[in-house]
């Protein structure tokens, strides 16, 4: 978007990681859902593309921003007129410098669990958004405990009762041919690899795109198919590597066969995982799935930004932070405008997206002494995605946030099939989940957008046999 609006201008790219991230395939479902594949490229594809982008391939060490000159890793200056830093967020791992305790939030990380998976018997998830949804629904022949800090699964996108839809789909014993993906398969090309600068290793990656585990192997060494057990309500409370374990004399947990097994169990494992529930259970390794938290690092040092309470560098409605000339985008910022009633920030691959489009139209207007319009992607949250595969459709406060009780739920749940659940406040709709085939998202985008009072319409807004997009075209 920067190269087309400053043709004449140079622009750079400057990323630790050998591939970029390009959007392929961009549809645009509604007024405000879009569907889109992420797939990596090489660097060149994008300065072919725009003769005045050029990418360095190096991490950034250091921002003045008093002098306006960014040092890099590599030992390199850059002066800039305009920067936007869109620098991403970091696995935010339950135990640092556990070589047992994995963060699955790039490409390489996702290499490194495939291969510890399978010669795996037992692994341990701990989280309960995206990652941790898609992970548990595609892990094979390999007993998952599953920690999660809340009553039900996948709390970030549903609550209990699209829960309880999905859960059948975890006890199924062998799994649907998994639909034809349209992402393309993230791979690092073996050349690229060994051309990787030194000190790059720990670098992090880009975040996955949506279908991150399409094409990698998720399977361990048991001949079975699901083998997930739930444990509710707790947290991480202690990791013991085997000989601390020992040390300790205390037994650990065979996996649940039922309500009432309570056996201890005779294998030794390389880890044990303490539960605050009081439970311990011993595995092959942890997946930490718990979120992210922006990666500000680089930046901070010697630079007055305002840091939200989240971490992230707070924006305007211009995506502008508090330093002049330094905007930014994606997860690394915390929007800290006035958001529109049915909007909120979630780091989720389509905000990322319009966050930087949106930067650069106001890095544009800025340079050109304009002023520029929020756009209208910020007036509904709206994300489409794939769970346990079914379709999924979130939006605006689908989960009734910041709403306090006075609201209610409607709710139509054809099991098997599809859920529905619409957020009414005051007779108007302000946000709903749709999973499953229900192709009512248009629909209930436009009775949020345009807050119409529905309050005439009662329980048959929900009802099958009356056809709702009809009524409201």
């Amino acid at each position: 978007k920067l190269a087309a609006e400053f043709p004449s201008e140079n622009v750079f790219l400057i990323t630790a990681s050998p591939l970029i991230k390009a959007v392929t395939n961009f549809k645009q479902v509604s007024k405000t859902l879009e569907e889109f594949d992420v797939e990596e490229q090489p660097s060149s594809s994008l300065e072919k593309r725009y003769p005045n982008i050029r990418v360095i391939q190096s991490g950034v060490k250091r921002l003045k921003s008093d002098e306006h000159k960014i040092y890099t890793e590599d030992g390199k200056e850059y002066i800039y007129e305009k920067l936007c830093l869109c620098a991403g967020a970091k696995p935010k791992l339950i135990c640092e410098g556990n070589p047992y305790v994995l963060g699955i939030r790039d490409t390489d990380s996702a290499q490194a669990f495939q291969k510890n998976l399978a010669q795996a018997e037992r692994i341990v998830v701990v989280g309960n958004g995206g990652i941790a949804l898609e992970l548990v629904y595609e892990i094979q022949g390999c007993e998952v405990i599953w920690a999660i800090k809340d009553k039900a699964i996948g709390n970030t996108f549903f609550d209990a009762g699209a829960a309880e839809f999905l859960l059948p789909k975890l006890a199924a014993e062998s799994q649907e041919t998994p639909i034809q993906c349209k992402r393309t398969k993230y791979t690092l090309e073996g050349g690229v690899e060994q051309g990787k600068p030194a000190g790059a290793s720990e670098q992090l990656g880009s975040a996955l795109g949506p279908d991150w585990h399409e094409g990698l192997h998720l399977k361990g060494t048991k001949e079975f198919s699901h083998k997930v057990h739930i444990e509710t309500r707790c947290e991480v409370k202690k990791i013991h590597l085997q000989q601390e374990f020992i040390q300790l004399q205390q037994s650990s947990l065979t996996f649940p066969k039922g309500q009432k097994n309570v056996e201890a169990d005779e294998v030794l494992w390389p880890v044990y995982v303490e539960l605050t529930n009081g439970k311990i259970y011993g595995c092959d390794f942890i997946v930490s799935a718990t979120g992210v938290v922006p990666n500000v690092e680089p930046f901070l040092d010697g630079n007055n930004f305002a840091v939200a309470p989240d971490g992230g560098l707070q924006v305007d409605g211009r995506m502008h932070t508090s330093v002049p000339d330094v905007f930014a985008a994606g997860d690394i910022c915390t929007a800290a405008w006035e958001p529109s009633p049915a909007w909120h920030q979630m780091r989720l691959w389509s905000q990322a997206r319009q966050m930087g489009w949106h930067a650069a139209k106001c890095m544009a207007a800025d340079a050109h002494g304009q002023s520029v319009d929020m756009d209208f992607s910020f007036e509904l949250f709206a994300h489409i995605t794939r769970f346990f595969n079914y379709k999924v459709v979130v939006l605006g406060k689908y989960n009734a946030q910041g709403l306090g009780s006075e609201h209610e739920l409607m709710l139509r749940c054809t099991k098997g099939h599809e859920y529905v659940k619409v957020v009414m406040q005051n007779g108007r709709m302000m946000g709903a989940v749709l999973i499953g085939e229900t192709d009512l998202e248009e629909t209930f985008e436009n009775l949020i957008l345009n807050q119409m009072d529905l309050s005439a319409y009662g329980e048959d807004l929900l009802n099958p046999d009356i056809d709702i997009e009809d009524y409201f075209d």
